[in-house]
């Protein structure tokens, strides 16, 4: 079997390299047409840049599992603002689609926390259909929209868990039959747990993402290797092996925030399940060293025993 691992974002090891370059609504108003028009042309091609460039240095070192930055396109969601930003960028989309294509990679976008399809108020259902379409925009544009994956939480409770998820169900189905499908879900670190958000992705047919780390701060009466069957069948289908979370905690008192790099004592556990299990994974490594933190761990494991590192970004088990 075979464990993958990924960052998100930003390599911090690139100079001057950050894809979400953006620009405040604010900022945006105060500026005439001309120069409105020129800001958000140049943030725009310096984002999809900066991610051709960190597509190449993931290539280079073996990393085939990346999450793109949301903030791809500054102020893409505004009503105000309402810009055509595909057609005059067109070919640096197709170009990144065209490289992870080639290459093989498995790449991302996780829309912000205020997608939710778990409230009452029919602006906010609206507001996260309005992101998603963005975001499989962007997808389409590289010719990713039928590979590529959004991954979004299953949202707030409001006091009841029950109306709750009774309203995502409502409101999901609202949007587009092809966003949807190309839709996955994790758990969360608060609210709903492993084992209540799969419920929710086994009733629309939706891969489970499994964030370690927040299961650990909010586990639910289930321990990982009881979900690991139910986690891999959701991916069943897809063609791809199940994406997991990963990051540690960055206090005893912030146990929730993510640590610049993974403690590899706290991960080991969640790793050795899957290595029990036996089948290939991709994780994605959140923590605030980014591309360092993955490669870090990579290198930590590949020293293990029955651990073989096969590349800057993957382990054989």
């Amino acid at each position: 079997m075979i464990l993958r691992f990924g960052y998100v974002s930003t390599a911090l090891s690139l100079w001057e390299a950050s894809p979400s370059r953006t620009l405040t609504f604010t900022n945006w108003k105060k500026q005439d047409k001309k120069s409105r028009k020129e800001k958000l042309y140049h943030l725009t091609e310096q984002n999809l840049k900066n991610t051709l460039r960190t597509l190449h240095y993931n290539i280079a070192h073996g990393i085939d599992v990346y999450r793109m930055s949301s903030s791809l396109v500054p102020l893409a969601t505004h009503p105000e603002v309402n810009w055509d930003y595909v057609t005059p960028f067109n070919h640096l989309f197709k170009e990144i689609g065209s490289l992870v294509q080639k290459h093989h990679l498995r790449v991302s976008f996780h829309p912000n926390q205020y997608t939710l399809f778990t409230s009452p108020q029919e602006h906010i259902t609206a507001n996260a259909i309005i992101d998603m379409t963005y975001h499989y925009n962007m997808f389409e544009a590289m010719g990713l929209h039928k590979d590529a994956s959004m991954n979004i939480h299953v949202g707030g409770a409001y006091g009841n868990k029950e109306e709750a998820i009774a309203r995502f169900n409502n409101n999901f189905v609202k949007l587009d039959e092809n966003i949807r499908k190309q839709t996955t879900l994790e758990n969360d670190d608060k609210t709903y747990t492993a084992e209540e958000t799969l419920r929710v992705c086994e009733e629309h047919g939706l891969p489970f993402v499994f964030d370690y780390h927040h299961h650990w701060a909010n586990p639910g009466n289930e321990r990982v290797v009881e979900l690991l069957p139910r986690i891999f069948a959701t991916w069943e289908g897809t063609g791809k092996p199940p994406k997991f979370h990963l990051s540690s905690p960055k206090s005893e008192k912030l146990i929730r925030a993510h640590a610049d790099y993974v403690d590899i004592e706290f991960a080991i556990d969640f790793i050795k399940a899957l290595k029990a299990y036996g089948k290939s994974a991709d994780i994605m490594i959140e923590a605030k060293a980014k591309d360092k933190a993955a490669l870090r761990l990579v290198e930590e494991l590949g020293k293990l025993r029955g651990f073989k590192r096969t590349s800057g970004g993957a382990i054989e088990l």
